[in-house]
């Protein structure tokens, strides 16, 4: 799933293509959206609201999507060909500059713009804006000390914006087992400052990077390296799923490095 420095950028170029555009074609190819007619409204901005993307018209309704794990968007200048295939495309924004197609969305929602807070009023601060609240962060986190720090960062409620990319690179860095319980962590202001940090280092590229170096095979300390060489010791790194059933998630973390809590 792209985590919210993806959603980020992806929100800051459709941003760039609509705002304070009108909108001259407006196709929602989602069964309960075929009769909605946006053509001639004006976009007033496209926000990210964690993994959330808020795309706000002058008619007073927004257009809420989620890209989880097989969404995302191609913005093509006007009168260029549509990127395809077809049947994968969801929604057609186009102005007389810029065509914005969503491909494969599938989380599509046109709601009233002063009704967002029904799909994200539940969200924790979120990591990538500029007021992020970060006492509010902490204080969601350790509302439940005895739950795993891995399961904490990646529950939405407590902060949003953090996958399991940025989770993997932040407890490596940090020094965390992943199944430390977030009462046990001795500086959770620093866990929370660097995985923000992360987020924002890589929020104007598509390529995230955690170790400095973009050569192929080298961005990342632990995520997605089951079975290789820890960078800082050698040791092999370690992987398993885990979390409440039906959300585990695979985690990774070098032994030595991060040794499991006792």
């Amino acid at each position: 799933m792209p985590e919210g420095d993806t959603v980020w950028l992806a929100c800051l170029r459709l941003d760039a293509a609509l705002r304070g555009r009108r909108l001259t074609r407006a196709e929602l190819r989602v069964p309960q959206l075929a009769a909605a007619d946006l053509v001639g409204v004006t976009c007033t901005g496209v926000v990210a609201r964690g993994k959330h993307q808020l795309t706000r018209f002058d008619n007073g309704f927004t257009l809420h999507t989620h890209l989880r794990m097989e969404g995302g968007w191609r913005i093509r200048r006007a009168g260029e060909r549509l990127p395809g295939p077809a049947d994968q495309i969801r929604i057609i924004l186009a102005s007389a500059e810029h065509t914005c197609v969503g491909l494969r969305i599938p989380v599509v929602e046109l709601i009233r713009t002063d009704a967002e807070h029904e799909v994200v009023g539940h969200l924790g601060p979120d990591l990538l804006d500029p007021g992020f609240d970060a006492e509010e962060a902490l204080r969601r986190l350790r509302h439940h000390p005895g739950r795993t720090i891995g399961e904490a960062l990646l529950d939405q409620r407590n902060l949003a914006g953090i996958g399991t990319l940025y989770r993997a690179e932040t407890l490596f860095l940090s020094g965390l087992h992943p199944r430390t319980p977030v009462g046990d962590v001795p500086d959770l202001p620093a866990v929370v400052r660097r995985a923000r940090a992360l987020l924002e280092a890589n929020k104007l590229q598509h390529d995230q990077v955690t170790t400095g170096l973009r050569r192929r095979g080298e961005e990342h300390w632990v995520f997605e390296r089951p079975g290789k060489p820890c960078r800082r010791c050698g040791t092999l790194i370690a992987t398993e799923e885990f979390g409440p059933p039906g959300q585990e998630r695979r985690s990774y973390w070098c032994p030595r490095c991060q040794p499991a809590p006792s």
